[in-house]
């Protein structure tokens, strides 16, 4: 939205628009319109010091918010010791039911039963298996599922599986990773940025405009972006 906006403004701009010279000064200017009891000397706190552009979340997993640290958790566990869908007894996450905006919703990306289950199966969670609803239907989706338990917190672990055998694996998740705590490294974001633009734009284009915009400070004029933008 911040983008849009200043695109926005730019196109006024070079449409005639005008405007008052300093929207920050005079008696009825943008912060006592926004924020009239705000801090107006937070805005230039550690200026050129921290750019909260860098602090910017990055989503790794394409599904709803609270189900990213069970993923997270689960995608570790896997890693830690691996194991086949058909050796989990049940999945206990530390989460309200009464609560959780998550819990047994009808769309995919949004339901973490469902979500846990399809990450079980295929040991990750892409796009297009997030946004897969028919997959909601599936027997074996809907048999894992079922293993699938909210408790509200307790103090225990996030998330715990119960395999078979009767082994409990725990992982707890504190930052997320794509958060400021636990940001994505440069290889994990480029990876999403080609699986979701590649369907789109084709594996050359999204290679080449991932390049390029890893190399933004040397170009020349931004609208040699536009073309790698467009479908072929």
């Amino acid at each position: 939205m911040p983008a849009r906006s200043g695109v926005t403004s730019a196109l006024l701009v070079h449409s005639g628009w005008t405007g008052v010279d300093d929207i920050l000064s005079g008696e009825h200017n943008f912060l006592l319109a926004n924020a009239p009891h705000g801090d107006p000397a937070a805005l230039i706190e550690k200026l050129g010091e921290r750019y909260e552009i860098l602090r910017a979340s990055i989503k790794k997993w394409t599904v709803g918010t609270p189900i990213q640290a069970p993923l997270d958790a689960l995608e570790i566990i896997l890693k830690r010791r691996p194991f086949e869908a058909g050796q989990v007894r049940e999945i206990i996450v530390r989460m309200d039911p009464r609560t959780s905006v998550v819990n047994n919703r009808d769309m995919p990306d949004i339901c973490i039963q469902h979500m846990l289950a399809v990450m079980l199966v295929d040991k990750t969670v892409t796009f297009r298996s997030a946004h897969d609803k028919p997959r909601m239907q599936d027997p074996v989706i809907l048999r894992h599922r079922a293993k699938v338990r909210l408790d509200p917190p307790a103090g225990q672990p996030m998330l715990t599986l119960v395999l078979a055998d009767g082994t409990n694996l725990s992982e707890d998740v504190s930052a997320v990773l794509g958060t400021a705590g636990n940001p994505m490294t440069r290889a994990q974001v480029v990876s999403k940025c080609r699986e979701l633009m590649t369907p789109v734009l084709g594996a050359s284009k999204a290679a080449t405009l991932i390049e390029r915009t890893l190399d933004f400070e040397n170009i020349k004029n931004v609208r040699e972006l536009r073309p790698l933008l467009q479908r072929s």
